[in-house]
């Protein structure tokens, strides 16, 4: 199975993506929708995840992470465990392209920031990855 089999279209999301400045679909220099192929349409399909609410989409009411529920939660371990448990259940119900290796939870570089690390691997490709989810956190501390 080739890892390049996966296609999607190149986003930047504003909080998700270290690519800061450009947002939303990305073009090419002749106009196009930009593309991406393998990991990288992985990656963009859990980042598309964890940042839909679930009943965002109409047509898939379930399709999303259920983070921004804890918007306003304080910033401790609870918190930090639910935010790791929604998103293993939406990578395991949505994701089936990817094995999760670990998904942990932890204060950032602030009281208000909650930043949850996903390590996984492509089933296709056998390539791990890391991503950080950081979710800011109005609760207080």
């Amino acid at each position: 199975m080739n890892g390049a089999r996966h296609r999607g279209l190149r986003f930047v999301h504003p909080d998700l993506d270290p690519e800061r400045g450009a947002r939303g679909l990305r073009l090419t220099p002749l106009g196009d929708l930009e593309l991406v192929e393998g990991e990288a349409a992985v990656r963009q399909a859990i980042l598309l995840l964890v940042s839909t609410r679930p009943g965002e989409r109409v047509m898939r009411p379930t399709f999303g992470c259920d983070l921004r529920r804890l918007a306003f939660a304080a910033n401790d371990d609870t918190t930090a465990g639910l935010a790791a448990h929604y998103v293993r259940r939406a990578l395991e119900t949505w994701e089936p392209r990817i094995d999760i290796l670990s998904i942990d939870a932890a204060r950032g570089g602030d009281a208000s920031t909650l930043v949850v690390t996903l390590e996984y691997r492509v089933r296709a490709t056998q390539r791990r990855d890391r991503l950080a989810i950081p979710l800011s956190l109005d609760g207080g501390a």
